[in-house]
């Protein structure tokens, strides 16, 4: 039932979030263990940047808290600000805005990419 409920905002949102070669889509996935974020250029079908708490880089107790979303979100910009995308769209991919998609938005916006 959840689920369902998840994958029926991701549908109406991906309706209007499309990612462009000029403003490519941040795409964030949760799970109860991790987080995961990609920047996606849909019209080239191609991810251009990911960052997740599976990097060996990120060395956590817990990497499913809003602090490894933190974390991930600083490592999304700043791969994305080496390869000179700075505007991104961002997809909630259907989960609610809070918590740790919320953090990694806000660290992605304060390591400076424009969302």
């Amino acid at each position: 039932m959840r689920r369902q409920a998840r994958l029926k905002r991701q549908a109406r949102v991906r309706k209007k979030v499309r990612g462009t070669s000029e403003r490519p889509r941040l795409s964030v996935f949760r799970s109860a263990n991790h987080i995961y974020a990609q920047i996606i250029d849909d019209t080239a079908g191609a991810t251009l940047v990911a960052a997740s708490t599976l990097e060996s880089g990120i060395d956590m107790n817990h990497k499913g808290n809003v602090e490894a979303a933190k974390v991930v979100g600083a490592a999304v910009a700043r791969k994305a600000l080496e390869k000179n995308i700075s505007n991104v769209v961002f997809d909630r991919n259907g989960f609610l805005y809070q918590g740790r998609v919320q953090a990694l938005a806000d660290a992605a916006r304060e390591a400076g990419l424009k969302l």
